[in-house]
């Protein structure tokens, strides 16, 4: 089976981190912003987020913004945004069962990169993607679909871990197997969350247990 894991909010916990930077760069350039704001943006890559901050009244380009939010946010990055409890132990769990895990974020390499290999995760991942590598966004359906074909195998054979409503809803309305994951951020969405994944869980020590490997991935699955 082939794990794959949104990396902000769900392996990391950067939330705080992201929502300073956004809404810290909106209002910087004078700009107003709904109160959803980071609810709508997160899902986005990072050119889309441009797009949406453009459409809000922002004088830059798609470019300008992304060196911006980019400088923003690379420090905390590369240097504290810690990992969640419990990740390293359920990677390597999955690993030694024989699944392969990868990363699909919607944040840029420029921060992904850092982070997880300061954190000790990046070799541990087959790919690391960045929405941004796709040209589009977890949105839309045809990324997952896509995501699937560069793994080599199929969407069935695909188990999605998120902690966003709508990521978690379009990966499950392309076929794969969805794990919706815990964040405080997106806690007021957890009973949809529930109703979408196929399973919810509220820490990586779910995955894990007393040093020992859970082997029952696929069957809570099914």
């Amino acid at each position: 089976m082939n794990y794959i894991f949104d990396m902000d909010g769900t392996l990391i916990d950067s939330m705080p981190v992201l929502a300073k930077s956004i809404i810290g760069f909106l209002e910087d350039n004078n700009t107003p912003y709904p109160e959803d704001l980071i609810k709508i943006v997160i899902p986005l890559g990072f050119d889309a987020s441009a797009l949406y901050y453009q459409s809000l009244g922002v004088q830059m380009t798609v470019e300008e913004i992304g060196k911006d939010l980019g400088e923003r946010m690379y420090y905390e990055y590369a240097n504290n945004i810690p990992a969640k409890p419990y990740v390293k132990q359920a990677l390597e769990s999955l690993i030694s069962q024989g699944h392969t895990v990868s990363v699909l974020t919607a944040s840029p390499h420029l921060t992904v990169d850092p982070c997880l290999k300061r954190l000790g995760l990046y070799d541990m991942f087959k790919y690391v993607w960045s929405c941004d590598d796709f040209g589009t966004t977890k949105a839309d359906v045809n990324i997952y679909y896509r995501v699937a074909e560069k793994l080599g195998t199929t969407v069935s054979e695909c188990v999605f871990l998120d902690d966003n409503l709508g990521s978690v809803s379009t990966a499950k309305e392309s076929g794969m197997k969805v794990i919706a994951v815990y964040d405080s951020y997106s806690e007021e969405y957890k009973h949809d969350m529930k109703a979408v994944a196929d399973k919810y869980i509220y820490s990586f020590s779910e995955l894990y247990s007393e040093g020992k490997p859970k082997t029952l991935y696929i069957t809570d699955l099914d």
